[in-house]
Order: C-alpha cells, then sequence, then structure tokens
C-alpha cells in the first residue's frame, strides 16, 4: 500500500475527540466498526485490499480503541451522527457505507437519520429484530463480565489505547447498549432507499432465516450467505485462521456490488 494515501487524524464531533483514518484514492467508502472493537480488529485485514480501488474511510466509535467519551450511554442514533459528523469535517458529502455487527446497526440509523450521505450501504452480520437472535444471547448480557469478551478484541484495543479502566469502559457501555436494543420496526426498514447489500454468515449471531427476512423488507436490496460465523468472512481478530478465503472473496463480492 502507498503510505502517501494514508492518513489519520481527530475530529471533534459534538464535544467528542475522534479518531479516523484515511487509505486509498477513489469514491469514499465508509468502514463502520463493531462493538468492543477498533477500525483493526474488525477491518485490519481487508482494508489492504479494498483500498486497492477505493478511498477507505474509517473511524474508531465513542468510548472505543483511540476515541475519546461521553458522561452518556452509548446509543446507535449518536453513533450515526457521529459519523455523519465525522464525514462533514472531512468534507465528505457522499460515500458507500459498510458496517459490521453493530457497526451494521449503526449503519441502519444513518439510512434512517442521515440518508442523503449514502449512496450504497452493506449491512453485515447485523440485525433488526430482537428475534434474530437466540434468546441466550439478550440474557447473556444481564450478567456479561469482562472475562467473557475474546483476548483478541482486549488485545486490539490495549494495542491503540494502553488504559485498563478505558477498556472496561468501552465493555460496559457496549453491553448497556445492546441490554437496552429494541430494534427497528418493518416500516422503518422499509423505508430505505439506497441499493443494500446484506451479508450474513451461515452460523452467525443473527439467523439465516432473519438475514432473508431483512433482504425481503428493504425495496432495493441483495443478499449474500457466507460460510462461517460472526465475523469470520472478513478477518475479524477474534476468527483469525479460519476459513480465510472468504476474505479475499468477500472484497470480490462487496466490489461488484458496489461497482
Amino acid at each position: 500500500m502507498d503510505s502517501n494515501n494514508f492518513k489519520n487524524g481527530y475530529v471533534n464531533v459534538g464535544g467528542l475527540n475522534m479518531y479516523y483514518e484515511i487509505y486509498g484514492q477513489g469514491k469514499p467508502l465508509v468502514l463502520i466498526h463493531g462493538g468492543g472493537s477498533t477500525i483493526q480488529t474488525t477491518y485490519g485485514n481487508i482494508i489492504p485490499l479494498l483500498s486497492k480501488r477505493r478511498q477507505i474511510v474509517a473511524m474508531d466509535l465513542q468510548a472505543h480503541g483511540r476515541t475519546g467519551d461521553r458522561p452518556a450511554d452509548l446509543s446507535f442514533e449518536q453513533d450515526a451522527d457521529d459519523v455523519a459528523n465525522l464525514l462533514a469535517s472531512l468534507k465528505i458529502t457522499k460515500a458507500d457505507f459498510l458496517g459490521y455487527s453493530n457497526g451494521g446497526h449503526t449503519l441502519i440509523e444513518i439510512l434512517l437519520r442521515h440518508p442523503n450521505i449514502v449512496d450504497n450501504a452493506i449491512i453485515a452480520s447485523a440485525f433488526y429484530k430482537r428475534s434474530a437472535v437466540v434468546p441466550q444471547f439478550w440474557e447473556g448480557f444481564g450478567s456479561a463480565t469482562i472475562d467473557v469478551m475474546p483476548k483478541a478484541l482486549k488485545d486490539g484495543f490495549l494495542k491503540v489505547n494502553n488504559d485498563q479502566e478505558a477498556l472496561l469502559n468501552m465493555f460496559n457501555k457496549d453491553v448497556q447498549k445492546m441490554k437496552v436494543f429494541k430494534g427497528w420496526s418493518d416500516e422503518q426498514i422499509k423505508s430505505i432507499k439506497s441499493p443494500t447489500l446484506i451479508i450474513n454468515g451461515n452460523n452467525d449471531v443473527g439467523s439465516v432465516e432473519h438475514a432473508v427476512e431483512m433482504f425481503r423488507t428493504i425495496p432495493n436490496s441483495q443478499l449474500a450467505v457466507l460460510p462461517g460465523k460472526h465475523g469470520v468472512y472478513i478477518g475479524a481478530v477474534e476468527y483469525l485462521g479460519e476459513e480465510k478465503w472468504t476474505q479475499h472473496y468477500i472484497v470480490d463480492i462487496i466490489n461488484e456490488f458496489l461497482k
């Protein structure tokens, strides 16, 4: 990768010191990471591939990685506004978006709250109804401690922000964010206007059946179901080493959809 095409920095968005990175050249593709993650832990293995054709814009969301925090709970609505404000500060008026896991939920909010900044949308391993996931998933948040957080995600956070208290703060806020997850109505999902690609693993957190339902509900959408668990197909660090071939495959799918 040409290091001359890399830049990073911080932007103040609504009192939040938000960290961002930009790779490559071309039409912007905005990457939104998953819960408990950073730019690198979610997307580090595919950014070099995606940036061959596109300008990649990525950020650490509130309380994650190198970005600061506010004295308030996290929400997908606030994350959506933060991303929109970051792009406005970077003078990016319209872009394609890829949101993975909780980043996919943030992307849903961007599509609802800031539709004019979205050209094409890729919602990966996300869901819009609580019923997409088994009840045990939701029950687990009631007693979750940081011991259950994958070591690779802890290490990834501490690599860019070596602060154990900040790590625990992020974990607790992410747990609370999911405890109060209500999802979105069919009417809201039907109102999405952007061409949308829905991606799901066949052994993902959200069911394949729900991915099909989302595909049927978003008017101008396509669906790709790939082998593997949550995050395997994009090379998320917690699954590094599993089915690596899918990382190249997903980049081809993303590039073909965005073309």
